[in-house]
């Protein structure tokens, strides 16, 4: 169907703008967070926000919690932010976690994982493994409920989430009940339809792709680990089921498609939503409509 006049709206603003010349990954950064920081607005209430300080393998990980209102244990979704693991931090998904954390009345903890090209794979995957596994065996302390845990992430966050969820069965800890991927990277190949015939502008486009993925991989060999290409692993039985929501427009769309259908051939249930007309990110919609999905999906899996 054509691009969703909102969408369209959104582009062509996008392409007026006058976009200032940077020189460095740090500087890109900051522009980008002034970018979503200005796109947000007002952002939900939750009942609890706490900072949290999540031991890792090679120091200290920011996260975040975020609690809804009423009488706890509550299940837990652990989050991880998008930014194409070069960017982005907790600041970037404040929103997204407190309206998944209201509307699905679940903990929320966002990790700010070690970012590239300073902490290239697998120092980003390790930090949110290590996040992950810490909340589980934390929740009760936390007011989580510790068997019903879960992993969910947007784009590169849904790449870190699909491959935590592949250690935590590999490694056999924690227990994990769902993997929340919102189009997410699951392979470092750029030849698919969704790449070759997205359309331009967009706010992702396959050069920027081959960027992000020379930032994050020490090698081009390393892109075969499926620990950083997760559609890539021999076997994916025994991972937690999955919601996979990609956007029509995305060149990411036929390789989280890709993943859904991998999942399903291993005997893992796996619900895969295409978002019609939409972009990556789905930037122009308002929140309850973007994650509509989402919290459907969370409020089924930690039901049972």
């Amino acid at each position: 169907m054509p691009i969703d006049p909102r969408v369209q709206s959104f582009l062509n603003r996008l392409v007026t703008a006058e976009a200032p010349v940077l020189d460095s990954v740090e500087e890109q950064r900051r522009a980008a967070d002034a970018m979503v920081e200005a796109m947000l607005g007002r952002t939900p209430a939750v009942a609890r926000v706490e900072e949290l300080l999540v031991p890792g393998a090679e120091g200290r990980i920011p996260a975040r919690l975020y609690a809804p209102q009423g009488a706890g244990p509550f299940p837990v979704l652990v989050y991880f932010h998008g930014g194409g693991f070069w960017m982005g931090n907790l600041g970037q998904c404040d929103a997204t976690c407190r309206h998944l954390a209201n509307a699905a009345g679940c903990m929320v903890v966002s990790v700010e994982y070690r970012l590239a090209p300073e902490h290239k794979f697998p120092a980003p995957v390790e930090d949110c493994y290590a996040a992950a596994r810490w909340v589980a065996e934390n929740a009760r302390a936390l007011g989580g409920d510790p068997t019903r845990v879960a992993v969910g992430g947007a784009s590169a966050g849904g790449n870190l989430a699909a491959v935590v969820a592949l250690m935590a069965r590999d490694r056999g800890a924690p227990p994990l009940v769902y993997q929340l991927l919102q189009y997410p990277v699951t392979d470092c190949a750029f030849d698919t339809a969704s790449y070759l015939e997205n359309p331009e502008p967009n706010i992702l486009t396959r050069d920027t792709m081959m960027w992000c993925w020379g930032l994050y991989l020490p090698t081009e060999a390393d892109g075969n680990n499926p620990y950083a290409s997760p559609l890539r692993a021999s076997d994916l039985r025994g991972l937690p089921p999955a919601l996979i929501v990609t956007a029509e427009y995305d060149p990411l769309r036929d390789e989280g498609e890709a993943y859904a259908v991998r999942l399903r051939e291993a005997g893992v249930p796996a619900e895969y939503v295409c978002l019609k007309g939409m972009i990556h990110g789905c930037i122009p919609l308002p929140l309850a409509e973007a994650l509509k999905n989402e919290v459907a999906a969370l409020r089924l899996a930690f039901a049972g």
